[in-house]
């Protein structure tokens, strides 16, 4: 009984339904701490962390501090972690045979924390099995509890200091096509984008918009460059708000190659607070408290195991703004 009142996945879902729903008639209620916090000297209980990119494609990825404050809050919460990264492309279950799911299928996993975007199908298969918490991504498939940035917030606060520089014609930008698993980030940070613009009375145009549309035409991050430089000298926008950090910082290098100054000829935010490369200004951006969000991952994670049926949470992060050096004044006709 005690293995079912704890959501233990070696108990089959019906099994422990049943005696789940026989406690609340009887007026059992879980307490959260005696189930999950236990002693030192006992065996800690395994939850895996899903990484949804390559092993060895790292370059300016975020995913290095929400582990760590994973890490510090599985310490706290004598929790042991298995840390496992997949390439999204790929990971399915009925392909090939993964010791992800025989962990899942065997019980060692007691539940998971997925970071950047899967497969929804694959998705729906584990929270089927398990207790799953996504981190930066938004899933349809009921149950999974989401730690997110408060996207809105942050491009609002982004768009309203280009305004005050004296922008009236800003773009937005993300890239296409290059993504195993297209998530919903960028979509989210576009709406951040135009709600930004039509609360302070600024114009929206679409042709200013690059590789958002899903039916439009998407520009190969390769050719992003070309087209925004069009878009500089022929409909005059004289500044980018980037989905992100590493596409805003592509973005500011190859313009400064083709000899288009940042920020004097044209003002660029981006959006994670990360480190600038060397040679490159810091952007304007809003850094993502990361470590925070891992946190606050393993401890939804540790309520969802032991209450399955509670309703679903979002909780969002807000970041802070950081100043950085590239937005100025809009250069002159």
């Amino acid at each position: 009984m005690s293995r079912s009142l704890a959501n233990h996945p070696a108990i089959s879902a019906e099994t422990r339904a049943r005696v789940q729903n026989l406690a609340a008639k009887m007026g059992y209620r879980g307490n959260p701490t005696r189930t999950i916090r236990r002693s030192r000297q006992s065996k800690p209980l395994t939850i895996g962390i899903l990484i949804g990119v390559p092993a060895e494609n790292v370059a300016m990825a975020t995913f290095p501090f929400i582990l760590q404050g994973i890490r510090e809050r599985a310490g706290m919460e004598h929790v042991a972690i298995d840390v496992c990264f997949e390439n999204p492309a790929t990971f399915d279950h009925s392909v090939r045979p993964q010791n992800i799911f025989r962990n899942i299928r065997s019980g060692d996993w007691r539940g998971t924390v997925l970071i950047y975007p899967f497969p929804e199908q694959t998705v729906s298969m584990i929270a089927r099995k398990i207790s799953a918490v996504a981190v930066l991504e938004n899933y349809s498939t009921p149950g999974i509890d989401t730690i997110d940035t408060d996207d809105s917030v942050g491009i609002l606060a982004l768009v309203t200091r280009l305004a005050a520089a004296g922008h009236k014609r800003i773009g937005f930008l993300t890239w296409g096509g290059i993504y195993h698993v297209v998530g919903h980030w960028a979509t989210r940070r576009f709406g951040g984008y135009v709600e930004a613009l039509f609360s302070l009375g600024l114009e929206f145009r679409p042709e200013w918009t690059v590789n958002v549309h899903k039916a439009g035409p998407h520009i190969k991050w390769e050719n992003v460059t070309d087209h925004v430089m069009g878009l500089i000298k022929g409909d005059g926008v004289t500044a980018w708000v980037c989905a992100a950090d590493h596409q805003a910082y592509k973005l500011m290098d190859e313009l400064q190659a083709r000899g288009v100054r940042v920020p004097e000829d044209c003002s660029i935010t981006g959006f994670d607070g990360l480190e600038p490369p060397k040679s490159l200004r810091r952007l304007a951006s809003i850094k993502v408290p990361h470590e925070d969000i891992g946190s606050s991952a393993v401890a939804r994670l540790l309520s969802r195991i032991v209450h399955p049926k509670a309703p679903r949470r979002k909780i969002l992060v807000e970041g802070l703004l950081v100043e950085g050096e590239t937005i100025g004044a809009p250069p002159r006709a």
